[in-house]
């Protein structure tokens, strides 16, 4: 799950002597509002549609433009998480990745960051989600993966967020490996933890758009 595995090979690079009008027309071909720049193997930062646009000149050369976010990459071996960390920092949909010499090898977008994001979550996997609320003091993973396995279940993957409604609280969020949650959740309510939300599966829903809606809920979106 290093950043390196998932370099979008299909996003170019450009160069500070190409022209404002030629990276508008990869922009356009590539779907993207945004490319990275480089130079002699490093790393400048990114041009947008924008700056091009404010320029207003298409036979301007790149160097003449604005660029942003240089800072915006990620060593080769940093973990997903720390792409998508970036990309947030930023609000950029796209993050360089660089060597320990900080070389350019390239891209990651978050479209891809997201779906490894997902399979990191187990979220193509069937079964229900369970959100509970606790105090960081009271929480164990260890105690409730015990009491969940009491119920023949499983927890597939966790996630750990703040509860926006108390700040001294914690969500966490679980994905278990099966659907009826009724028995599992009058457990984890006996033994005192509270329950805020669940999700289960529906049978006319696809896949693909379940994967979609259940990352959007891990995620708290």
């Amino acid at each position: 799950m290093q950043a390196y595995e998932f370099i979008n090979n299909l996003i170019p690079p450009l160069k500070p002597t190409d022209k404002a009008k030629m990276a508008l027309s990869w922009m356009e071909e590539i779907r993207t509002n945004v490319l990275p720049v480089i130079e002699n193997g490093n790393f400048l930062g990114f041009l947008t549609d924008e700056k091009i646009y404010t320029k207003n000149k298409p036979d301007s050369k790149i160097a003449k433009l604005d660029l942003i976010s240089p800072s915006c990459f990620v060593y080769m071996d940093k973990h997903i998480y720390d792409v998508i960390k970036v990309s947030s920092e930023f609000d950029i949909n796209m993050v360089a990745v660089v060597d320990r010499d900080k070389k350019y090898l390239g891209v990651v977008t978050m479209e891809d960051a997201i779906g490894a994001f997902a399979d990191t979550l187990s979220i193509q996997s069937h079964g229900a989600v369970l959100v509970l609320s606790m105090y960081m003091t009271d929480y164990s993973l260890f105690e409730i993966a015990r009491i969940i396995e009491s119920e023949n279940a499983k927890i597939l993957s966790s996630f750990i967020s703040n509860d926006p409604l108390d700040d001294s609280k914690i969500k966490l969020t679980l994905k278990l490996d099966k659907m009826e949650l009724r028995h599992i959740k009058a457990t984890l309510e006996r033994f005192g933890f509270k329950i805020i939300d669940q999700y289960q599966e529906e049978n006319n829903i696809s896949e693909e758009q379940e994967r979609i809606d259940n990352l959007f809920r891990f995620l708290n979106i």
